[in-house]
């Protein structure tokens, strides 16, 4: 992170500014002293140009260097705190239809509606407005940037990457490996022919504009070891170009067991995904509820990403993620937060954040907001290997922002006057868990949602000068 300003494109689009009380993280608080890893501003100015985040800082600092910046082209917010995006690093877009329905195990809740419900992606009017509805909800609650499960069909990564583009937002998506242990109507028919579908959408939609792709086996007893070899191959024949893998791991003690039974040579659910070569830097494993040391060594080691998914884990009542072993400081993992939408039964980050905390109170540890907020933004970003790119407010950096309400409710205006510094206004609002905290969302620099606007979402290309 630089706090260099960047120069002003005399060709570009005219400069624009967001004032008021900032929050951005600058290292990691469960690693480094924690006064050193972030930066407030209680009176801060965020200078924008080119979908771009040129200055930061103070207002009285920053303000006098640009005189060019007309005072109506700044968007003031009174009572709010000015986040970097939220980044939700494990999410089902494809599973918003059934989000809430009744759980039982995790198995049987996935026979029972989710493989039903991602049957239905093979028809494209389907598929765009589950998408419409996605976008819409993540924007919503300050979420900019999602790193996300299409399924089985082109249809549903064509329907999620055109809405994406319609944002401009940076999102990461692509098609689901699966072709053994579903139902037939959602299962690959042919292995071969899958890789190819997915090489072919990697070729189309990755860095489409702002667009990534992710070579996705749904988890490893839903694909045979052929496909699993595949997609290693795949994924590793585009590592370099910046594309990742996101599946699934150890979530939960029956699903542990079922991998055991089918890969009876491996010593443990990491080493199945090692061995075809799917543990690499840009790997993102959902979930790592029940892993054992010699697993949070190799995910270490290869830099692997981790998406830590509290409200699922409760919902499911599968493992419950261990942050400070996922932190040990001998070898830390990156770790963000996930939804995991329909497991997870909301899309904002923020109320994830307080289910974290009920996940770490139940094994007798705590999250406080300072940590949380890390995870949420700079920590998403880590876990994407983008921390040079999004997450934090600072130049350089894309103008993805998120403004947070301190004062969403009646109830929680009243609350906040026993409270004192920006980090116990922030606690309040992640265990309060309201739904309409969210005042304004920009994607690069443009304010796709604004909560009082009669059009609360606009597309980037509407928005445009």
């Amino acid at each position: 992170m630089t706090d260099t300003p960047i120069p002003i494109d005399p060709a570009g689009d005219k400069l624009t500014g967001i004032r008021g009380e900032t929050l951005s993280f600058k290292a990691d608080p469960f690693i480094y002293n924690a006064e050193t890893c972030y930066d407030h501003q209680q009176d801060g100015l965020i200078i924008i140009q080119n979908g771009h985040i040129i200055d930061a800082g103070d207002y009285k600092s920053i303000r006098p260097k640009y005189a060019e910046l007309q005072e109506d082209d700044i968007d003031h917010y009174h009572d709010s705190i000015i986040l970097p995006g939220f980044i939700d690093t494990h999410v089902h877009y494809v599973q918003s239809p059934m989000i809430g329905s009744f759980g039982d195990t995790l198995l049987e809740w996935l026979n029972t509606y989710t493989f039903p419900t991602e049957s239905k992606f093979c028809d494209k009017q389907f598929a765009d407005e589950v998408a419409r509805e996605f976008f819409k909800q993540l924007l919503e609650q300050g979420t900019t940037t999602a790193n996300v499960f299409a399924t089985t069909f082109e249809e549903s990564v064509d329907a999620f990457f055109e809405e994406s583009e319609r944002y401009n937002t940076r999102m990461i998506s692509g098609k689901v490996l699966q072709d053994r242990n579903l139902p037939d109507s959602l299962k690959d028919t042919d292995t071969q022919e899958s890789i190819l579908i997915a090489e072919k959408l990697l070729k189309k939609w990755h860095h489409h504009g702002r667009q990534l792709y992710a070579v996705i086996p749904r988890f490893a007893p839903t694909s045979t070891p052929t496909q699993l070899q595949l997609a290693g191959e795949l994924y590793q024949r585009y590592i370099d170009q910046g594309v990742y893998m996101h599946t699934h791991l150890d979530e939960v003690q029956s699903e542990i067991d079922w991998v055991r039974e089918l890969f009876p040579e491996m010593p443990n659910y990491t080493e199945v995904y090692k061995h075809f070569g799917l543990v690499d830097r840009l790997s993102v494993m959902a979930h790592c509820c029940i892993v054992r040391e010699e697993e949070w060594e190799i995910l270490h080691r290869s830099g692997c990403g981790v998406a830590h998914c509290p409200s699922s884990n409760l919902f499911l009542g599968d493992g419950e993620f261990k942050y400070w072993e996922a932190k040990n400081a001998t070898r830390p993992l990156r770790v963000g937060i996930g939804t995991d939408v329909g497991g997870g039964t909301n899309f904002s980050i923020p109320r994830q954040l307080g289910e974290a905390y009920k996940v770490a109170m139940l094994q007798s540890k705590s999250l406080d907001a300072l940590k949380s907020l890390y995870l949420a933004t700079r920590g998403g970003a880590e876990v994407l290997h983008l921390e040079n790119t999004i997450g934090s407010i600072a130049p350089g950096y894309e103008a993805d922002i998120a403004v947070i309400d301190l004062k969403p409710s009646e109830f929680a205006e009243w609350r906040m006057k026993f409270t004192s510094t920006i980090f116990e206004k922030l606690f309040v609002l992640m265990t309060l868990g309201l739904n309409n905290m969210n005042k304004a969302t920009y994607i690069a620099g443009r304010k796709v949602y604004d909560r009082n606007r009669e059009s609360k979402w606009m597309y980037a290309k509407e928005l445009t000068d």
